[in-house]
């Protein structure tokens, strides 16, 4: 239910904006921490976007518990050790592409969407590189930027510090489609 209140919400704020907007009800997350001694990855397929061509508008958000890891109990540990998943349930972003992409024209354009990232319940204004790809109508849009726990209150006990970076590498992909009232 938490999953459809968020689309419902992210949809609302983007065609209010005015313009034609585009969604994205399945992006794909994925974090990796690489560390002396272990790498960790996680992947979520439950990442909710609006993009707004129109005015750059762009809604990120995805569930924290939605993250799939390759051993439950990395998974168990961060939910409920460093995300704190039941607090913070989600993470967002949200803020505007900076340069204009024309929908119309197929192509693939370099942008930066300047916002706030909320991680952890910490906002922080971030300016993050990717790239819109428009291909008959649709848009895909991916992008790679690190996220640094300490920036987000994310604690990472000295026991711990060899097998979990600070520095978590995300990626993000997204298929879009024109939104349909």
């Amino acid at each position: 239910m938490k999953y459809i209140a968020i689309v419902l919400l992210a949809w609302l704020g983007a065609s209010q904006a005015g313009g034609d907007s585009y969604v994205c009800k399945n992006a794909k997350v994925s974090i990796f921490s690489k560390a002396p001694l272990e790498d960790i990855s996680a992947l979520s397929g439950k990442a909710v976007s609006v993009y707004n061509p129109a005015t750059g508008e762009l809604v990120f958000s995805v569930p924290v518990r939605s993250f799939v890891f390759e051993k439950s109990l990395m998974q168990e540990h961060f939910n409920e050790n460093y995300m704190e998943s039941d607090k913070y349930p989600n993470a967002s972003f949200k803020g505007r592409i900076l340069e204009k992409v024309d929908v119309s024209k197929d192509g693939t354009y370099t942008v930066k969407a300047a916002g706030v990232l909320d991680v952890h319940g910490i906002k922080q204004n971030r300016t993050i590189e990717g790239k819109v790809q428009v291909n008959k109508g649709r848009l895909k849009l991916s992008s790679e930027f690190i996220v640094k726990c300490k920036d987000h209150q994310i604690d990472i006990p000295r026991l711990v510090f060899q097998k979990i970076a600070e520095n978590i590498q995300v990626k993000i992909a997204a298929d879009y489609s024109r939104y349909q009232k």
